[in-house]
């Protein structure tokens, strides 16, 4: 595998550890710290996860963690009164509320109830207006490390042609937006795009988020490529093991062969997610108290 990894675990302790380092100053100015509340809704056990990893993570930038626990059979009122009593609460500069909810809960209305100045996971329809017009917001966290990941590596994007896999309105979306915002020429993809493998043997950057384990193949991509895997999937048992093996949408060692740089999964595109939630929720706090961004950021 001729190909350089890219770490995003190390990437994303050393930007967890600039953040930790712009808390106090923040204290200074304010008389406090910034404060992140996430909401869980039912006792799924990977959200649970989730939620335990973002709280640890939030106390060790300095940050204040405030984690709401809701019953399964929680109603539409009750949860959408929880996000807007937390929208007025002075202590709490970011929401985050965990998804999937459960079937009978109506997410875009619930997230839509959430402050976009508090919108730390840049989902509410504002957030998304904001980007997509190229003006001050909230962005999704997990293509915003995407961004972080492709800018350390290459620097300035301006004139590269990029292939985005995926549209979600969690990656895929979102991601097209920031590339054009970085001055990339962009192409939006999908499982259903005819000649897909054609099309990304041209990009000078893939980022695939499609939710398909290794559906692209190292001859999909152009020699000296950036290659950046958002998917994580799990691949069914071999014969004797308990687990299958973690694999992401891009075959790892073909593509690999061929890219200049590939994030791995794990430890590429996932430890950025949290990173950059705490970033955002730096970011929100300093906005709402009428300060200027935090140099850096």
């Amino acid at each position: 595998m001729a190909a350089e990894i890219i770490d995003g675990k190390a990437f994303a302790a050393a930007l967890r550890l600039r953040i930790a380092d712009a808390v106090p100053a923040f204290e200074a100015a304010t008389g406090r710290v910034p404060g992140l509340a996430v909401v869980l809704v039912g006792d799924d056990p990977a959200s649970a996860v989730y939620v335990a990893s973002k709280g640890k993570a939030t106390l060790a930038a300095g940050m204040a963690s405030f984690e709401h626990r809701l019953s399964a059979d929680v109603t539409q009122a009750e949860l959408e009164g929880l996000l807007a009593q937390l929208n007025t609460d002075e202590t709490v500069d970011g929401i985050l509320l965990q998804l999937p909810l459960p079937a009978h809960l109506d997410e875009q209305a619930a997230v839509a109830t959430i402050d976009p100045d508090k919108d730390v996971d840049g989902l509410t329809p504002v957030s998304a207006g904001r980007l997509a017009l190229g003006i001050p917001g909230m962005v999704p966290c997990t293509p915003h490390g995407c961004l972080l990941l492709l800018q350390d590596r290459l620097g300035d994007l301006s004139g590269k042609d990029a292939v985005v896999i995926g549209r979600s309105i969690l990656v895929g979306k979102p991601m097209a937006a920031l590339l054009l915002g970085a001055n990339c020429t962009v192409t939006m993809a999908h499982s259903r795009t005819k000649d897909l493998p054609d099309l990304v043997r041209r990009a000078d950057i893939v980022v695939a988020a499609v939710g398909r384990p290794e559906m692209v193949r190292g001859d999909w991509i152009k020699p000296g490529a950036i290659v950046i895997d958002v998917g994580i999937n799990r691949l069914a048992p071999a014969d004797g093991a308990a687990k299958g093996r973690l694999v992401g949408d891009v075959a790892y060692e073909e593509a690999g062969a061929v890219a200049t740089a590939i994030t791995p999964v794990p430890g590429g595109v996932g430890p950025m997610t949290i990173a950059c939630l705490l970033r955002n929720t730096l970011v929100a706090a300093h906005r709402r108290a009428g300060l200027s961004d935090p140099e850096g950021f």
